[in-house]
């Protein structure tokens, strides 16, 4: 049984069935939340380090499948947060403009500035998730992205970007019922769309598409994290953790003091 940080062997072909989706790491939900809120101040504390040094950034991939939890990951995990130090960006389908240009044109304008935690809400990856099931491009061009994409994340940690990717991973039933929750609550009404009921029915597709994407675009700079993500508060720790991990090896510093400010008289 794969084990955290559930991230794949390099160069192994990646079968999502070996993965669990409801993991919990042999925690209870007490002692994962607890455990997530200490790694919430660290948090904090280098994030506002990341900002103060201005030298690096940290983009970060969430991607899964309808009612998989991207916002309330986002919610959860950068809740206390400053915002200033947060460049989030949700990807739907392209607009006319951006499809006159290559793929990866739109994306490339919302990478996180140094200093800064980016955070994608969708990616790049739709154009080898959606566009392949769907049937959008042929092949022979969906193919050729991947290494697109490889490229693409090469040069933004070459700059200073750190990236770690996510794909939050739940089982069919559980998306079932998240649904179901939905359709029950007027108040979530907002959130459910008949359109996800056709992509429900091609999960076996967007399975193989998501397996296929995580191989391919596996990289040490670049790594994917296979995360169990039916118990929402094992998620949030799992996310967590990897962040705060990532930003510990960044080992941001704030910057030397401006020289003669013990001098400094503040005037009346």
């Amino acid at each position: 049984m794969v084990k955290y940080p559930y991230t794949p062997s390099p160069g192994q072909p990646v079968h999502l069935r070996d993965y669990p989706c409801d993991d919990d790491g042999g925690l209870s939900r007490d002692e994962a939340e607890a455990t997530t809120e200490t790694l919430r101040a660290e948090l904090v504390e280098l994030q506002e380090k990341l900002y103060a040094e201005q030298k690096q950034s940290l983009l970060i991939v969430l991607q899964a499948m309808d009612t998989g939890g991207k916002d309330g990951t986002i919610r959860k995990v950068f809740s206390g947060v400053n915002p200033q130090g947060l460049k989030i960006a949700a990807f739907k389908a392209p607009t006319a403009a951006e499809l006159a240009h290559d793929f990866l044109w739109r994306i490339h304008q919302q990478t996180p500035p140094r200093g800064y935690i980016g955070i994608f809400n969708r990616s790049h990856y739709e154009d080898v998730l959606i566009v392949r099931v769907n049937h959008l491009v042929p092949e022979k061009v969906w193919r050729k992205r991947y290494e697109h994409i490889n490229h693409f994340e090469q040069a933004l940690s070459d700059a200073g970007t750190r990236i770690l990717k996510f794909f939050l991973h739940i089982s069919k039933d559980e998306q079932r019922e998240r649904l179901q929750e939905r359709l029950a609550d007027p108040a979530k009404h907002w959130k459910f769309s008949t359109g996800d009921l056709p992509v429900r029915e091609k999960w076996d597709e967007y399975m193989q598409a998501y397996s296929d994407a995580i191989h391919h675009c596996h990289r040490d700079h670049a790594p994917w994290h296979i995360v169990p993500a039916n118990r929402k508060w094992y998620r949030n720790y799992v996310v967590m953790r990897a962040v705060v991990e990532q930003l510990r090896e960044m080992s941001p510093q704030y910057p030397a003091a401006e020289a003669g400010l013990a001098q400094v008289v503040i005037p009346d």
